[in-house]
């Protein structure tokens, strides 16, 4: 049994009472959102500085049986759809309107596809309180032609509150029925605040350490999963596990090259945290790009990664792809893909540029871009 770390609810004698109870809203409930709702919510029944209550906004849906989503949720205590067969805890609630979700929270839980970051901030503009603290759990960003726009920088700037992240090794379900992982939360200068993330999630079976690095540690849950399409496509080509580590090797590699030439501030030491070589070896081994791009493979890229999302995910986003393209487009725009030659051949074989076997052929790039030849 993995001891209680000092970064746990168990691990310190109490958080502290103040005048006024922090409320947690987690904005968002797929897979991974209700995970953090579930962490969320055993730490607020826990903690004294914490209110009860941890609302969910829930997008609505109707499912099969006719009965909508956020009812379910509420009658079952179980989001059947994108967690089924695990309890979130009595006190979540889901809850389909925005505005009443946030409504006096104090600690706002950002978890959703990166695509809709800006129409639910745009909704959220004059909802909530000024006061509040928000941390991302999104792994995507916005490319524009100065380069990257985090989306934590974009829930700072749009709604004018303090943003950390957190990113790690979390397969959610694995984190759902308790099985021991690790995350990092990335904060810009508030410690005060980024040791209060930590007792939102922090579990004797999850264990959160933060890095005062909002920038390397959001990069790295971002730019993974493009390695992670590579993976996949490893494996569905049929390829051993030389292959597929040369492939994580040269991928890591260009994640922290891409993420020093847009913040140099970025530390080295943020890629040996769980956010950066632990996310990526458990992103690249499982998780839903790499599951996909293997599918893609072994049909020739014949099917579309669309087509095999819908099939494959039951509602939820690949992020890899999407990523995939925006980076592509920026390293175009400033001539720089011949410094990322495996950024680029994922973006090419899934346009069907290239075919899924270009991913180790390298040479194969060279006729789209003009890239030398990279010897693994």
């Amino acid at each position: 049994m993995v001891p209680p770390n000092s970064n746990s609810p168990e691990g310190s004698s109490n958080c502290g009472r103040e005048m006024e109870l922090d409320r947690i809203a987690v904005i968002g409930s797929g897979n991974w959102g209700s995970v953090a709702a579930r962490l969320a919510a055993t730490n607020a029944r826990r903690l004294p500085c914490f209110q009860d209550e941890v609302r969910v906004w829930v997008y609505e849906e109707r499912l099969s049986t006719g009965e909508l989503l956020s009812d379910v949720i509420n009658m079952t205590q179980e989001n059947v759809k994108y967690l089924p067969n695990v309890k979130l805890g009595p006190n979540v609630v889901a809850d389909p309107n925005l505005e009443s979700a946030v409504k006096n929270a104090t600690m706002l839980v950002f978890v959703m596809p990166h695509q809709f970051i800006d129409e639910t901030c745009e909704m959220l503009k004059g909802k909530i309180r000024p006061d509040a603290k928000a941390i991302s759990l999104i792994k995507g960003m916005e490319l524009r032609d100065e380069g990257p726009r985090l989306i934590s920088r974009e829930i700072n700037d749009q709604l004018g509150i303090d943003c950390s992240v957190l990113m790690g090794a979390n397969i959610a379900n694995e984190i759902a029925v308790e099985q021991f992982s690790e995350a990092t939360i990335g904060f810009k200068d508030d410690k005060e605040t980024a040791d209060k993330w930590v007792q939102v999630f922090g579990t004797p079976y999850f264990e959160v350490t933060p890095v005062q690095d909002v920038e390397g540690v959001e990069l790295c849950g971002t730019l993974k999963n493009i390695v992670a399409i590579a993976a996949g496509l490893v494996d569905g080509l049929g390829m051993g596990n030389n292959t597929k580590a040369a492939i994580m090797r040269i991928g890591l590699r260009e994640m922290i090259r891409f993420s020093k030439l847009m913040f140099p501030t970025v530390q080295d030491a943020t890629f040996f945290e769980s956010c950066g070589v632990a996310d990526l070896i458990t992103t690249c081994f499982g998780g839903r790009n790499r599951k996909v791009a293997e599918a893609f493979a072994k049909h020739g890229g014949k099917r579309s990664f669309d087509e095999l999302e819908g099939e494959l995910l039951n509602g939820q986003k690949l992020q890899g792809v999407l990523t995939a393209a925006e980076v592509s487009s920026f390293l175009k725009a400033k001539n720089w893909e011949e410094s990322f030659p495996l950024f680029s051949s994922v973006h090419a074989i899934a346009t069907g540029l290239l075919p899924p076997s270009a991913i180790v052929e390298y040479a194969e790039l060279r006729k789209i871009v003009g890239t030398p030849e990279l010897h693994v």
